[in-house]
């Protein structure tokens, strides 16, 4: 079983910054084996896609709405995926989620991830 624990959300105004953890542990878990995720939810709004890294970080992908401007890392030794946010817009407040899958690839897809956390809430506001 895979724990994540997200951190480092709260409430900035338009243009300032943020950056989110999520924090992965479990009983023979190997960070460095699994494709890290952030999705977000706003309230009324379908769960969406925002950033995927792959196991080494050579591979990352990016919805496009947030291109530019948010950036997904990871820290292997750490077992810690982050997502740095600039420029932060009001229409970036949602519920931000963090994800795992043991895959060699890194997919937009929701489905494709096992291993979920519970979300870190982010506020933009105007």
């Amino acid at each position: 079983q895979v724990q994540l624990v997200e951190s480092g959300g709260g409430l900035v105004q338009a243009g300032g910054s943020l950056r989110l953890s999520c924090a992965a542990s479990g009983h023979t878990f190997r960070f460095s084996n699994y494709a890290m995720a952030w999705f977000r939810q706003a309230p009324g709004k379908e769960r969406e896609f925002v950033a995927a890294i792959s196991w080494g970080g050579g591979t990352t992908l990016y919805a496009d709405s947030v291109k530019g401007r948010l950036t997904i890392s990871r820290d292997n030794a750490k077992n810690t995926v982050y997502l740095q946010m600039n420029m932060l817009k009001p229409e970036d407040t949602a519920v931000y989620y963090c994800a795992a899958d043991s895959t060699r690839l890194v997919y937009s897809t929701a489905s494709r991830y096992n291993y979920w956390g519970r979300g870190t809430q982010v506020t933009v506001s105007s």
